[in-house]
């Protein structure tokens, strides 16, 4: 049996304040409460903009020693550039200080703009351009450029690096796409978005990544406890094949968390 790891995308959520987290907790605080409640989660401010080594290291202090971070991987890379030029963009997301989070590093998260469409030829550049062990993504991140200052371009330890990618186009339900992932032991996240964007169930790596936007309405909506039963029957079947990663991205009436830990509880 693979290890079940559940958690939310992101921590830093208003809203949660005082309904999930204490009335007066410290906003430095958050992530350390909810690292005590979920087994993992998803870094999405990595998307947005390069995130610092500083930031990383305070992240990885804050939480328990068998936690671990899944990353998102930059917007750079999948949306303005549209993975093309990778072997170049890649070097400063590497050199942004990815790998300060030592052995809390989980699997990296690329998420593809709904308005790209399945290029195989695309993918696969790509994808051979992912670096597979830490010490590999930190000769990368000696590559990078003046926009990353400072860099960090070490590791502590070699280790596997894995990597998942979230596609929200119609034309990846091309029967050949996950026959490429899985040469390429990429594993295609279980994305349900509501309907909004294809959902494919298969497995094509060591591991299995779950993306839960909402049941009914994409980023609002909460699971019913049947509904949780039934995504929990999944998650056991998929930890018959490898490591499980599941991360509730439904977060605008504070559903995430409340869903996170209802789901631990039903794979323990």
């Amino acid at each position: 049996m693979g290890q079940i790891r559940v958690g939310t995308s992101g921590w830093v959520y208003p809203p949660w304040r005082g309904v999930f987290y204490p009335e007066g907790l410290a906003q430095k605080r958050e992530l350390e409460h909810l690292s005590r409640q979920v087994t993992s989660v998803e870094i999405n401010g990595s998307f947005y903009s390069l995130q610092r080594p500083s930031s990383y290291l305070k992240w990885a202090a804050q939480t328990p020693d068998d936690f671990v971070f899944s990353l998102k991987g930059g917007r750079f890379v999948t949306h303005l550039k549209r993975l093309r030029d990778s072997g170049d963009t890649l070097a400063n997301f590497f050199a942004s200080g990815v790998l300060a989070l030592g052995p809390k590093l989980g699997p990296i998260l690329w998420q593809l703009p709904p308005t790209l469409q399945y290029d195989p030829v695309l993918l696969a550049e790509f994808f051979g351009n992912l670096p597979r062990t830490t010490s590999a993504a930190a000769e990368l991140a000696t590559r990078h450029d003046e926009r990353v200052d400072p860099a960090w371009t070490t590791t502590d330890e070699d280790r596997p690096l894995r990597h998942a990618v979230e596609v929200r186009h119609p034309s990846f339900a091309d029967p050949g796409f996950p026959d490429l992932a899985r040469e390429h032991g990429i594993a295609v996240v279980v994305a349900d978005s509501a309907g909004k964007y294809p959902r494919l169930e298969v497995v094509t790596a060591d591991f299995t990544y779950v993306r839960l936007h909402g049941a009914d309405e994409l980023y609002v909506s909460g699971y019913t406890d049947e509904g949780l039963d039934e995504w929990a029957a999944k998650v056991r079947s998929w930890a018959e094949v490898g490591d499980v990663f599941v991360y509730f991205d439904n977060d605008a009436k504070v559903m995430a968390p409340r869903d996170a830990t209802a789901l631990i509880r039903k794979v323990e």
